[in-house]
């Protein structure tokens, strides 16, 4: 049993060393380095940028009411006209032609050009808060990711060598029953804890194979050779309080249901705007051939004020507005809600944190008792004291307490994520991951004030 033994003891420091502070390879995977291919290239990621970059588009769109409307028209056909004077008969034939230029500029519209600026401004920041919630999102679930490969790893090197462990003991109690030191029941215990074994080394490589597609799916690439993940603590509040204080400030569920109000209030106002009288100015250049007889020119200019006075629209525009303002309660009422959402999360998060603290150090102590428990019995069983059974069962209860242990050691590690996640503040920039940050005000700055153009900023 010593060789085993041995080999136990080998293949669990190579388990543990997933997840203990060990120096990493210099070639290995950093979990700073995952998080950080997830920011770059998390297709979801990408996607709500791209929406971010779409509702930028509403704030010129918004500005255009402030600007000119100018058209320009062109037309050419042919007319024929007989005349009868006197009994002379006068055939006519002309190409009647023209071109005009009109330019139509509102002068007032009830501010409904300005609230729909301030209502379109508030929809980008509350999409930009979307986004940075989104961004917390894929860096918690590719940091939970990279955790999970590195606890089934760990587990599936301890589940294959309590299987080397289980044949070495499967072999030499057969050897004592030939003979006759233990009898066909010792053996057929140890072959079911060994069949047993097997089972679930295979259930740990399924589970395995699972988290490194999870890990595909988060990050980007297969995980080669991963460095230890360590708690990201000196990021944390001091205490709970100072969680939830923090988390109420700033965490994107409230700050973007804040947004969602203002834009709420100024749609209101762009709705009752429709029944303030509009002014509007038009002008109107236009030159004509042919028009009356053959080569004449009429050249034509007119400068014209409109004043638009709304008398009765069928209670239409009312209603809008009544609907607009239920439609604002809601909106402040989610953020009630947002509030008490994150409120929740993170002091659940925060309890769950120190949950795992207390267990990692109740599942050393585990640990090193199984271990001497073990030793112990195989000492008694050398003279009898002990059945095979009870080796089983010490084997067991060891096997238990170093996979709890693991389990510990990666929810320590994803409990500070989430952690920082529910305070609103798990950011490449708060991470320090190097990897270039995407700042959705570039592209906002490229367009709000673009009065022409087909093709994007970056070229499309």
């Amino acid at each position: 049993m010593a060789s085993s033994i041995g080999r136990s003891g080998a293949s669990l420091a190579l388990s543990l060393a997933a997840l203990l502070l060990a120096a990493p390879p210099v070639s290995a995977e950093t979990l700073e380095g995952a998080l950080g291919r997830a920011y770059a290239a998390h297709p979801s990621l990408n996607a709500t940028r791209a929406g971010v970059r779409a509702t930028d588009e509403n704030v010129p769109q918004a500005i255009s009411g402030y600007r000119p409307r100018i058209n320009a028209s062109a037309d050419a056909g042919i007319a024929y006209s007989q005349v009868d004077r006197n009994g002379l008969t006068n055939d006519q034939n002309t190409l009647p032609r023209g071109a005009g230029l009109q330019v139509d500029q509102t002068l007032f519209n009830g501010f409904r050009t300005r609230n729909r600026v301030r209502s379109a401004e508030s929809g980008v920041l509350a999409a930009r808060e979307s986004l940075r919630g989104t961004e917390q999102t894929i860096l918690f679930t590719a940091a939970q990711a990279y955790m999970d490969v590195l606890r089934d790893t760990a587990v599936l090197n301890l589940r294959n060598n309590n299987v080397e462990v289980l044949e070495e003991q499967l072999r030499q109690t057969t050897d004592r029953f030939n003979v006759g030191e233990v009898t066909r029941t010792d053996t057929a215990q140890a072959q079911a804890r060994l069949e047993g074994a097997r089972s679930q080394a295979i259930a740990a490589q399924a589970t395995l194979k699972a988290s490194v597609a999870r890990y595909r799916q988060a990050v980007g690439v297969e995980p080669r050779q991963l460095a230890p993940g360590r708690p990201i603590d000196r990021l944390l509040p001091r205490s709970l309080e100072a969680a939830v204080s923090q988390a109420l400030a700033i965490h994107p569920s409230i700050t973007s249901a804040l947004h969602n109000v203002d834009f709420a209030e100024f749609n209101v106002a762009v709705i009752q705007g429709e029944l303030y009288p509009s002014v509007t100015v038009s002008g109107r250049l236009s030159q004509r051939y042919d028009s009356q007889t053959t080569n004449d020119r009429v050249t034509s200019a007119s400068v014209v004020g409109t004043l638009s006075i709304p008398i009765y629209e069928g209670g239409e525009v009312y209603a809008r507005v009544r609907q607009a303002k239920e439609t604002l309660g809601q909106r402040r009422l989610e953020v009630d809600v947002a509030r008490d959402t994150v409120r929740a999360n993170a002091i659940a998060a925060w309890g769950q944190m120190e949950a795992t603290r207390a267990q990692i150090t109740a599942a050393q102590a585990q640990v090193k008792a199984a271990e001497t428990a073990l030793a112990g019995v195989r000492e008694e069983a050398k003279v009898g004291q002990r059945t095979t059974l009870d080796v089983l069962n010490a084997q067991q209860e060891l096997l238990d307490a170093r996979v709890a242990l693991i389990t510990a050691q990666r929810d320590r590690v994803v409990a500070s994520y989430q952690v920082l996640q529910s305070t609103g503040r798990l950011s490449a920039a708060s991470l320090g991951l190097r990897t270039a940050g995407y700042d959705p005000k570039v592209h906002f700055d490229q367009v709000r004030d673009k009065p022409w153009g087909l093709k994007t900023p970056d070229g499309r």
